[in-house]
């Protein structure tokens, strides 16, 4: 029983050797072993003749637990083990594509190329269209290109945020679709919408 919160007590800094001060302690050998109530003087003698540390465990226990152990390799392990959690937590970023009402059809590629890269790596893509001018008048040519994206990279992502306009710009957001990495990647986009892909940027 005293081992289930084994990691997470020692995680803590734990006493050890002669700053532990109890008379008596419940010992765990090395090996996990439960040798039963025993003085504290033979504890620690049992952690010496093993060359190994003596550590309080469950401090609040009555009587204290404690478990023979290399002390420092546990706390480096430890450390090691919170480090690899840490990294696979990777926090979920939002990153930007730029496009053009006129955008022409190589740089459309490049472009949603990125957009799949993004999704892949588990973040979310915000793709914006910035309209110049007189393309305010043609707004329907950026909902166009708009969801010819949606469908380019419906395989691996979803619409989280349909397009709305913002002053100048039509903003739309897509989040990666819950499915595990190694998924196939999409194929080049059709070039079906030729209405986006004619004017230069």
């Amino acid at each position: 029983m005293a081992g289930v919160g084994f990691i997470k007590e020692v995680s803590k800094k734990s006493r050890t050797n002669d700053e532990i001060d109890v008379p008596s302690v419940r010992l765990i050998g090395a090996a996990g072993q439960q040798i039963g109530i025993v003085t504290i003087e033979e504890a620690r003698q049992a952690a010496q003749d093993a060359k190994l540390d003596l550590v309080e465990i469950a401090p609040m226990a009555d009587p204290v637990v404690c478990k023979i152990l290399d002390y420092g390799k546990h706390v480096f392990e430890a450390k090691k083990g919170k480090a690899a959690a840490k990294k696979k937590q990777r926090r979920m970023h939002v990153k930007e594509m730029k496009f053009r009402p006129g955008t022409e059809e190589g740089d459309y590629q490049v472009k949603l190329r990125n957009l799949t890269r993004f999704l892949m790596d588990g973040d979310k893509a915000k793709v914006t269209l910035r309209f110049r001018g007189r393309e305010m008048a043609h707004q329907e040519l950026g909902m166009e290109l708009l969801k010819r994206i949606e469908n380019d990279l419906a395989e691996i992502g979803t619409v989280e945020m349909f397009p709305k306009m913002e002053g100048r710009q039509l903003t739309m957001v897509l989040a990666p679709n819950s499915k595990k990495k190694g998924r196939s990647v999409p194929t080049k986009a059709k070039q079906s919408v030729p209405t986006t892909d004619t004017k230069s940027d």
